[in-house]
């Protein structure tokens, strides 16, 4: 049964069409990864499964239940947004925990001691965002996604400013993810070792992709 499902989702700016007729579904443990040119409607589409945009038309489904209408903050879903979103007003370590705050089950300290521990983040706690490199303000947004576990997971651009030993850990921890994930990214060389469907958005539509040594084979057009 799909986790997650996509249905005919239609979005308009003003008179342009962005989204046209967008459909896919999500099994458990499925990882989609959306390429397309800058403009072509990869974010506005991840916006709109997370709730921060409405739909002008279409739905989303949710473990069968229609949550085109629900809020942000009860979709429960996580994401590293390309621009890190981190708040500027809190450290490093306050901003990893942020989301455990109305948790407080969810993950233990040393869940979060541990994950600090793997990203390399022990020294740079204390420190404000704009004491922090590229590379160790993506750390701290990754962090603060995966402490908090979710069954929907979505990541722009992940590996931006990452070092090598930091995209293999990705790589590891994102092949033994079990919910569903969907993720953008430019980088073709991590999209072939973690994705099992790819899709392209063109001009507002879908083209779904299959990947093997050869590289990206077109199967249809929706």
């Amino acid at each position: 049964m799909a986790i997650l499902e996509v249905e005919h989702i239609k979005k308009k700016f003003g008179k342009t069409d962005v989204l046209k007729d967008i459909s896919f579904s999500l099994e458990q443990g499925e990882v989609l990864s959306i390429i397309g040119s800058s403009g072509s409607g990869k974010t506005t589409l991840l916006n709109i499964i997370l709730g921060i945009t409405d739909v002008t038309d279409g739905r989303i489904l949710y473990d069968g239940e229609d949550i085109t209408n629900v809020p942000l903050e009860k979709r429960g879903f996580n994401i590293v947004f390309q621009d890190y979103a981190l708040f500027p007003n809190l450290t490093a370590y306050g901003n990893i925990v942020y989301g455990l705050r109305n948790k407080p089950d969810i993950s233990t300290k040393k869940d979060v001691d541990d994950l600090v521990k793997l990203l390399g983040l022990e020294e740079h706690l204390e420190k404000k965002i704009d004491q922090l490199s590229g590379g160790q303000k993506q750390r701290v947004a990754l962090a603060r996604t995966l402490v908090d576990p979710t069954e929907v997971l979505i990541l722009d651009e992940p590996t931006n400013h990452l070092d090598n030993d930091m995209v293999l850990w990705l790589e590891e921890f994102l092949n033994s993810f079990r919910g569903v994930l969907i993720m953008v990214t430019h980088d073709r060389y991590f999209l072939d070792r973690v994705t099992n469907k790819i899709v392209e958005i063109d001009k507002g539509k879908l083209y779904e992709y299959d990947t093997n040594y050869s590289g990206f084979v077109e199967l249809k057009v929706q």
